[in-house]
C-alpha cells in the first residue's frame, strides 16, 4: 500500500514562496529543494513516526522534520492523519511560533 500526503493550502503557499525565492536566482535549484521537500514528505507518509514533537512551539499535535539535504527548512505535519497532512514548510530561521498560532 502506497502511503500518500496532502498539502494544506498553507502548506502549498509555503512551498510556492520557498520556490519562488529561490528561483530568482536559481530556477533548477528552487526545482530541487522542492523536489527533496516532497521526497521528504513521501518518507514521512510511510513513516510518520519520524519527527520530533516541540511542544515549546506549539500545543498542536504536530511533529517538525528537517529537510535533510536542505536543512533550512521544516516540515510541519500531522502525523495521525491518513493522508498524512502537511502543515507548513518553513525556513527554520522564522519564527515557527508565531507562525503556527496563526494556523
Amino acid at each position: 500500500m502506497k502511503a500518500s500526503f496532502q498539502f494544506t493550502p498553507q502548506a502549498t503557499a509555503d512551498i510556492d514562496a520557498i520556490w519562488w525565492f529561490i528561483a530568482e536566482d536559481n530556477p533548477a535549484a528552487a526545482d530541487m529543494v522542492e523536489g527533496e521537500i516532497v521526497a521528504s514528505c513521501r518518507r514521512l507518509a510511510k513513516h510518520p513516526g519520524m519527527g520530533i514533537k516541540h511542544q515549546d512551539v506549539t500545543p498542536l499535535n504536530v511533529r517538525f522534520w528537517t529537510v535533510s539535504r536542505f536543512p533550512n527548512y521544516v516540515i510541519v505535519y500531522r502525523p495521525e492523519t491518513t493522508p498524512l497532512q502537511v502543515v507548513a514548510v518553513l525556513h527554520g530561521k522564522r519564527d515557527l511560533k508565531e507562525i503556527l498560532q496563526k494556523r
